[in-house]
């Protein structure tokens, strides 16, 4: 493997625990009466940037935004965008080569 395979791995790992770690914070501040909470755009911006597998499970799990239809929709959108992504770029990749 590259340095670039460690590094979009490392990224991933990285991205991942901070949208877990996010994601947690949130469902603790939402349990406070008047903290100020997480916005959801930074939520689903991570998920954009990549921490959208490790949201989704961390939601399920903890039941955080699953009564939302912007996030339970959303976030599997999210997903199949970027695995189709990854799939176009990995089919480009190997027909160069």
């Amino acid at each position: 493997m590259t340095i670039f395979g460690y590094a979009a791995y490392g990224y991933i790992a990285f991205i991942s625990l901070v949208s877990i770690i996010v994601c947690a914070v949130d469902k603790r501040l939402a349990k406070i009466e008047g903290a100020r909470r997480v916005p959801e755009i930074t939520l689903i911006a991570l998920c954009a940037f990549g921490g959208s597998v490790a949201m989704l499970f961390t939601m399920l799990l903890i039941h955080h935004k699953t009564q939302k239809a912007k996030f339970m929709i959303g976030v599997p959108v999210i997903i199949i965008l970027q695995f189709s992504c990854m799939w176009w770029v990995a089919h480009f990749l190997i027909h160069m080569i």
